[in-house]
């Protein structure tokens, strides 16, 4: 018997020291980006390509402009914004923007219907969400947060606080005007599939997000 003791004492040893180091990368930040005070920032089609959009120094809403960098490429870097449409990049140079990294980020699961949040790649918070009908789905997606809202007389519809997204919903309910900018959001609302496309969490979760979270998050939505 001692024999084979020893085997699995060693065995676990092994066994043990393997899941103690596990084959992890280290927790790499995503990188938001706004422009140089002053600076009116131009969008490109490619690294030193076409003007196709520029973006102020404020958003619609009021807050500072904010985009998300998806890749770099020497002086260039290729961002989320929602100048452009859901999956479109553009490109600006490195010199016209001041880089931060954002430790925290949002994954949502369509078919799960959750919200997690992560801060430093490690999960904080899971809670159930509402998304979109099924005339009017959330179209899934790599976006960021590009302003916290208050809806303030609005706020029985959307609930205490709205994140605003940089994606758009192509595809709004029947009888919505389908020629005007319908942007995708965050917001208060009921679970299941019942939005016209937004997501709709919590009001401790959207509290959270508020007063923790910085524009230019990113938010995975995935099927």
């Amino acid at each position: 018997m001692r024999p084979f003791l020893l085997v699995c004492v060693l065995f676990l040893a092994c066994a043990s020291a393997a899941f103690a180091r596990p084959n992890m990368r280290p927790f790499e930040p995503f990188l938001a980006a706004s422009p140089l005070p002053q600076t009116q920032l131009v969008l490109r089609d490619r690294p030193g390509g076409k003007p196709v959009a520029t973006i102020r120094g404020k958003t619609e809403f009021g807050s500072p402009a904010t985009v998300g960098v998806a890749v770099s490429r020497g002086a260039w870097l290729g961002v989320i914004t929602t100048q452009l449409p859901n999956g479109v990049l553009g490109w600006v140079r490195r010199s016209e923007v001041r880089v931060r990294p954002v430790a925290w980020s949002v994954e949502i699961s369509l078919s799960r219907r959750t919200l997690v949040v992560r801060h430093d790649g490690r999960a904080v918070r899971r809670v159930s969400v509402g998304i979109g009908a099924a005339g009017s789905p959330t179209p899934a997606g790599r976006y960021v947060v590009t302003d916290h809202i208050d809806p303030g007389a609005e706020s029985a519809i959307y609930g205490c606080c709205i994140l605003a997204l940089s994606g758009h919903q192509p595809h709004p309910p029947a009888g919505w005007d389908g020629s005007r900018d319908w942007r995708l959001a965050i917001h208060g609302g009921a679970t299941g599939a019942v939005s016209a496309g937004c997501v709709h969490a919590d009001e401790t979760t959207l509290r959270m997000l508020m007063r923790l979270t910085p524009l230019g998050m990113p938010v995975t939505v995935t099927r």
